[in-house]
This record gives structure tokens, sequence and C-alpha cells, in this order.
């Protein structure tokens, strides 16, 4: 057997550059939104409930949808998908720049949360596909591909204020086209196509083909029942939640979410256990060591998503920023994702994966527990801590949380099993938008200052939930030498 080649080839650095501008221009709208949100308000005529709905019809849309999306891009090729994503989310991108009113900037949102689908578990599947070969060189490639979507996630406030300040609040969507332009040049210039992958192949292949040619899965279908609970169950559940605080819980849009949400969500496990092929493999949550990852993604996401969207309201109506000057105040973010991101790769390569895990979850709640003592009157670098802390324990524990993810099944699974952790991901990022932005609904700072102390407040006890599943993860991914010696050899899936 010959051993992994660690070095970072040309071809390889490529296509990690190209599926990184996916993540990065999904990411980036998750939270570029956000500092635009009081102009949008003022300009379109939109409560909270209203803004709430236009950071969620996005990533409602990308969190349902991404099951699928990593379906299709198994059974129809993950380069091909990847590039339709690009196309449709810089489409998207272009009909939020022209919205005319808040119900057409919603609409064109939920068309960027399409788009994002068919990206990100489709560039997951793509980068574990070429650095699959080596477990230490797929740790480094996630940890940098993670940093990109990470520091886009940070510096989307930062980009945003900067935008706004000079074109406006449409510039912040009109931005997307150029990087999608380049992401989808370089998709048909550097991710090779199905053929080309299986001609590499053939030489250490061929003598498997004649024997064991049935080994290969057959591509699964969509699960359209399953597909549709699921976009219920979670939209019914959001939508009661953002209404929950202006309506109040006895109202029968409230009370009716709450219970369509649950009947759609128990429906949608039945279904799940007794289709052929379900959306979502319930057997994989039999894995401890991928059901406690995904677990811990959803606690991080639910925190910050939510986190990010309360302080874009307390930084612009509690202490009467300017979407420039609420921008800068997010700066720390870029410095402490950056830095952990990139040494992620490295402490789960000398310490596994459950080290740098527990230790993320721990900072990043002193980082939520610090930001609880503020107020309106706080200087302002009294948020310097928190703001660097909150973004160092994310960045050192997600790339560890999806090399246990992806570590956890077989290539040719690789597809389903990104779209499962990144759909929980963003599910958990949407309701946590709702509830922390119901939290701090009203215009008054005193609210929003209270909804921003009751967050952070709950992120605490969510991110110390995280770092008791972080302890149930195997301290160790599962490496490719380990399967063989269980199982035999594994066949490595064609990139498509």
């Amino acid at each position: 057997m010959k051993t992994p080649n660690s070095s970072l080839t040309p071809a390889l650095a490529r296509i990690l550059a190209t599926v990184s501008v996916g993540f990065v221009v999904t990411q980036l709208d998750v939270t570029i939104v956000n500092i635009a949100l009081p102009k949008i308000g003022a300009d379109l005529h939109a409560n909270v409930a209203g803004l709430q709905w236009v950071v969620d019809a996005y990533t409602l849309a990308f969190a349902v949808l991404m099951l699928s999306a990593g379906v299709l891009g198994d059974r129809f090729g993950t380069r091909r998908m990847y590039a339709a994503g690009i196309v449709l989310f810089a489409l998207a991108s272009l009909a939020c720049g022209l919205a005319l009113d808040a119900a057409m900037l919603v609409a064109a949102r939920a068309g960027q949360g399409i788009g994002a689908a068919a990206m990100l578990p489709n560039s997951l599947a793509l980068l574990n596909q070429s650095y699959g070969h080596d477990p230490k060189l797929r740790a480094r490639a996630v940890g940098l591909w993670t940093a990109a979507g990470a520091i886009s996630i940070a510096a989307g406030p930062v980009a945003g204020g900067l935008l706004i300040a000079a074109f406006g609040w449409r510039s912040i969507f009109l931005v997307n086209l150029p990087i999608c332009a380049a992401g989808l040049l370089a998709t048909l210039l550097w991710v090779p196509r199905p053929e080309a992958a299986k001609t590499a192949h053939q030489a250490t292949a061929r003598t498997d083909e004649r024997s064991t040619p049935q080994q290969r899965p057959r591509p699964r279908g969509i699960d359209l029942s399953g597909q549709c609970l699921a976009i219920v169950a979670l939209t019914a559940l959001v939508a009661a939640v953002i209404e929950w605080r202006p309506l109040g819980l006895a109202h029968p849009i409230v009370a009716g979410g709450f219970m369509l949400g649950l009947v759609a969500a128990v429906a949608f496990v039945m279904v799940e256990t007794r289709v052929a092929a379900p959306m979502l493999p319930l057997s994989l949550f039999s894995k401890r060591t991928f059901s406690a990852p995904v677990l811990f993604g959803i606690c991080v996401n639910l925190t910050y998503y939510g986190m990010v969207f309360v302080l874009s309201l307390y930084l612009q109506r509690a202490r009467g920023y300017t979407p420039l000057q609420a921008g800068l105040a997010f700066l720390p973010l870029t410095g402490g994702f950056l830095i952990s991101n990139v040494a992620s790769g490295w402490v789960v390569g000398r310490y596994g994966v459950r080290v740098p895990m527990i230790a993320g979850a721990v900072t990043a709640a002193l980082g939520y527990g610090l930001l609880h003592l503020v107020d309106a009157s706080t200087p302002l670098p009294g948020l310097l801590l928190p703001f660097l802390l909150i973004p160092s324990g994310m960045g050192l524990a997600v790339p560890a949380m999806t090399t246990a993810v992806l570590a956890s099944v077989e290539p040719q699974r690789a597809g389903t099993a990104s779209a499962v952790l990144n759909t929980a991901r963003q599910a958990g990022g949407a309701v946590g938008v709702a509830a922390f932005g119901a939290l701090a609904s009203g215009t008054a700072s005193t609210n929003i200052v209270f909804g921003l102390q009751a967050a952070t407040a709950i992120s605490v006890g969510l991110l110390l939930l995280a770092g008791a599943f972080a302890c149930l993860v195997h301290p160790e991914p599962h490496t490719r030498a380990a399967s063989e010696r269980k199982s035999g050899p594994v066949r490595t899936a064609e990139p498509r």
C-alpha cells in the first residue's frame, strides 16, 4: 500500500479555493443582511417580525432543501449541482437588489436559500471526494474551507456597513454577482468532470471492477413526502416563534403554528422510517460519532445566528450607531475566526476532534457570559473581549465537528451526511433568529437590551450542553486504515 501524499498540490488547492467560493457566499448572506435590517425596515416599511422573515426566509429554504440537494448531488453529480446552485444564487441576489417591497425581498431571499442549499452540501462533498485519500490532509482542507466560510460570516457585518455607507442597502446583494461569476468559471475550469476522475482511478480500480461491480451503490430517489413535511414542520415552528411576542401564545396563528409544526414533525419521522429512500436516513443517528456533532452544530448555529440578529438591533437602535459604525464594531469577530479556524486543523491532527470541540464550546460560552453583562451604556471596549472569545471558540470547534461527521460515514454518503449536518445547523440558526428576535422585539432600547441579555443567558446554557455532546464523540476520527482493517479496502467515491 502506498503512503498517502499529505502535501497540498496545486490541483487540490484550486479545488479547495473553488468550493470555498460557494461556502463564502452562502455564509456571507447569513450575516451581511443583518447590518442592513434597520435601513431595509425604514425603506420597505417592515417591522421587526418582517425583518425576521427577511433573515429566516433565506435560512429556512437553505435548511429544508439541503437534504434533497445532497441526494440530487449524489444522483446527478456534485459538480453539476454545485454549478447550478451558483447560478441560481446569483439570479436570486439580483432579485433581492431590485426588490420593490418587503414581500418581494422575502421571496427573493428564499430563492437565495434554494441556491445556497444546492451549493453547500455539494461543496463539502466535492472537498471530501478530493481529499478523502488522506485523513490528515482532509482535516487540514476542512479547516481551511471552514475558515473561509467563518471569516465571511464574521466579515459580513463589516462589509455590509461599508457597502451600505457607499452604495445603499441593495449593494449587499448585488455584490454577490461578481463573486458567483468567478466561482462558476473556476468550477468549469478547475473541478474535474466525472469522466476525468474515472479515468484517473482506472489504473488502481481495474482489478476490482470485474470482481465486485455490484458494490457501487445505486443513487437514491427524492423523498417528496418527507421533503414536504420537513418544509411544513420547520416553517410552521419558525412562524409561530416569530409571531409569539407580538400576537401572544393564545393567538390562533401562534398556537396553530406550534401544533402544525409538531404534527408535521411527528409525521416526518414516521415517513422517514417507512420509505425506501428517506431524505433523512435515521440510521445515521444510531452512530454516536455522527449524532453528537450534529447536535453540537445545532447549538452553535442557534446561538450565533440569533445573537448576530439581536446585536445588529442593539448596536443601531439601542446605541444609535450608523450601519458603518455597527459594522466596524463587529470587526473583532473577523480576527477571532481567522486565527482559530486555521489553528483548528492542526489541533485536530494532533489531539483529535473531541478536545477542540469541548475547548471551543467552553470558550464561546465564556464570551456569551461576558456579553450578558452589557447594557446600552456599556463602553465599546467592553464588547471587545466577548467579540473575540465567541468566534475563537466557534472557529476552533466547527472544523473539528465537521471532520467528525465526515469521518463517521463512508465516502459514498458524504453528500448526504454533509447535507444532514448543515440542514440541522441552518435549522438551528433559523430558530435562533426567530427566538432571539422575539425576545428583542419592540423599538425601545430597554426591550432590545433585555432581549440581548436573555439571549446571552440561553446561549451560555446551550453551549455548555454542546460541550457535553462533544464528550460523547470519539477523540480520534475513523481513519481509512482503520476502516480497511475492519472491513477491507474502502472504495473511494468518484468526484462528480
